[in-house]
């Protein structure tokens, strides 16, 4: 069964821990000094949180397989879906070694579709992780300024 993800970039780690281990009844499953995450199944949810995003609020959303053949469901579905599609393939990232893709959707939220395959003991920073986001911006193109009088 698949688990909806949802992480959100945080200024305080120890207060939103504490407000979040309140909200779910729980304590985090992975607590690191820059990340968070909760491993929920009412609701089903990989909820994570960390002092690594750009600014505090949400990061991004995704949807994590339990296994290979599902994996490979939600990557027909993201073909289905449209829209330019960045495959991350094999990486480390949130102190964990994944194989994922991303793709946003139309209002521009970013959708990560990911497979965990084990553990790591640091968060990823030597990864592809900041090229596919460097790259997802990138692909979003911002109108170009027409040439002025001096420049045609």
């Amino acid at each position: 069964m698949k688990r909806l993800h949802v992480h959100v970039a945080v200024d305080d780690l120890q207060r939103s821990v504490g407000f979040y281990s309140a909200l779910f009844a729980a304590p985090p499953a992975v607590l690191k000094p820059d990340y968070a995450k909760w491993m929920l199944d009412d609701p089903r949810v990989n909820f994570a949180i960390s002092t690594r995003g750009r600014e505090p609020g949400l990061d991004h959303l995704g949807i994590q397989a339990e296994n290979a053949d599902e994996l490979k469901e939600i990557y027909a579905r993201l073909h289905t879906a449209g829209g330019e599609i960045v495959e991350q393939g094999q990486t480390t990232c949130c102190y964990a070694k994944s194989e994922k893709s991303w793709i946003d959707d139309p209002a521009g939220v970013a959708w990560e579709t990911f497979l965990t395959t084990g553990e790591s003991t640091d968060y990823g920073e030597g990864t592809d992780e900041r090229e596919v986001c460097i790259a997802r911006e990138a692909s979003c193109c911002a109108p170009q300024a027409a040439p002025s009088l001096t420049e045609r």
